[in-house]
């Protein structure tokens, strides 16, 4: 069970990343997960959104270069000690972690990460039988 990440180029100058939010506020488009990783010239903006259709057209008609990766989003106790869990169980399964990022809800108690690892199947089953939920993208759509 994966959900789809969204990755987009925007240019590294001031007011690039305000009007890509523009676009997507104008679409009605709500942003679940935001991570952004730059370079001199352009970042790669990486977001999860409830829509992730929708965004890729508008993505698209407004003339941003993106692309969809499914990625495994789960979600763990939010207290001292849940990453470090999660990274042993990960590692001592042989799953590489290419990168990760946080996200919030409005559910308390309740931590929730992007893993983007090089094989999702792998890391969901090693998570699973180890008790760590993963989310489905109808699931984050609702959260």
């Amino acid at each position: 069970m994966t959900v789809k990440q969204i990755s987009i180029f925007v240019e590294n100058k001031p007011g690039k990343l305000a009007e890509l939010t523009e676009y997507l506020h104008q679409s009605k488009i709500d942003m679940r997960a935001l991570s952004i990783a730059e370079a001199q010239d352009f970042g790669i903006v990486r977001i999860i959104v409830d829509d992730a259709y929708k965004t890729s057209c508008v993505l698209k008609e407004a003339g941003y270069v993106a692309s969809i990766t499914p990625v495994v989003a789960i979600e763990m106790p939010d207290e001292p000690g849940s990453l470090f869990r999660i990274l042993k169980i990960l590692g001592d399964g042989g799953v590489n972690l290419e990168y990760m990022y946080a996200f919030l809800t409005r559910k308390q108690s309740t931590a929730y990460m992007v893993l983007r690892v090089e094989n999702n199947e792998k890391a969901i089953e090693i998570l699973s039988k180890s008790g760590i939920h993963t989310i489905s993208q109808e699931a984050l759509a609702s959260l």
